[in-house]
């Protein structure tokens, strides 16, 4: 085929592509591509489409790309694209998606618009809606809600898995407590209480406010995790969105700790040209500016 030439549909051999697609075959219970998002998509459907309405170096817009297949078929074929979401759950699970299929080094070609940068932004946020507050601290440590509804949860509101001590190691659990108000003595005491009964070997107290002495008391008497390589880490961490946002401070885990909390997306050689993108969580001026 040479630049300039023509071919036309009804010359050429085979059936063409009708608007059912059946080569495409749904998600097995075992499939390596299902993170357990609700509405997942294949992302080899997601890439016939973009591939069949857009080239390389066009913008792909996902306004609901909710675990974010869209995007991540747009990265691998080298397109632009915006994703958009309201909730704080979908962006993070998309961020974690990015970071596992292509590595570390995505997070310098994308932005995150919409999300709170300052712990005043953190303290509007909270007021405005409690629950995606809760979802965007969480997210903060690379934690899940513990169910994506609002209802009781038991004392946690967030788990997060790692796996310590290299292939013998064993998969481990943090129970994670979310305040947007005032924080007492009571509530470290009521954590640990949590982390006992759940066999957890850490549990994270994040805080809106700052916590007392007393509840640093209360938090160091809880004693250690003793990881397998030998290193101690507080069984109850307090963190608060000022530690998390200007101190970038995280959980204190053992240093070879493998992170377990989404099912990871098979990984992908990056493209050193791909261009900057934007996820977007879509909320209107007001809701930015409130």
């Amino acid at each position: 085929m040479y630049r300039g030439s023509k071919w036309y549909a009804d010359e050429l051999e085979g059936v063409p592509l009708g608007d059912i697609w059946t080569d495409i075959p749904p998600f097995s219970a075992q499939a390596k591509e299902r993170l357990g998002f609700p509405t997942q998509k294949p992302e080899a459907l997601l890439q016939r489409i973009i591939l069949a309405s857009s080239n390389r170096g066009d913008l792909v817009l996902d306004p609901f790309c909710g675990c974010g297949t869209t995007i991540v078929a747009a990265q691998r074929l080298e397109r632009r694209w915006i994703g958009i979401d309201i909730t704080h759950l979908a962006i993070n699970l998309v961020r974690l998606r990015l970071q596992n299929t292509f590595g570390p080094s995505i997070q310098s070609q994308y932005r995150v618009i919409g999300e709170p940068t300052t712990v005043k932004d953190a303290q509007a946020l909270a007021q405005q809606d409690p629950f995606q507050f809760q979802c965007w601290a969480l997210g903060l440590v690379g934690a899940r809600p513990t169910e994506p509804k609002k209802g009781a949860d038991r004392g946690i509101d967030g788990r997060l898995y790692f796996h310590d001590g290299g292939r013998a190691g064993q998969t481990k659990l943090v129970v994670l407590s979310v305040k947007l108000g005032q924080v007492r003595p009571s509530d470290v005491r009521d954590l640990l209480g949590v982390v006992d009964r759940e066999g957890a070997a850490l549990g994270v107290l994040i805080t809106l406010q700052e916590p007392s002495p007393a509840m640093r008391r209360e938090a160091a008497e809880a004693g250690f995790y003793t990881s397998p390589g030998g290193t101690q880490h507080p069984k109850i961490q307090i963190l608060t969105i000022a530690d998390l946002l200007e101190r970038q401070q995280r959980i204190d885990l053992p240093a070879w700790t493998d992170w377990q909390t989404f099912r990871r997306a098979p990984k992908a050689k990056p493209n050193p040209g791909h261009h900057l993108n934007t996820m977007d969580f879509g909320w209107n001026e007001e809701d930015n500016h409130s």
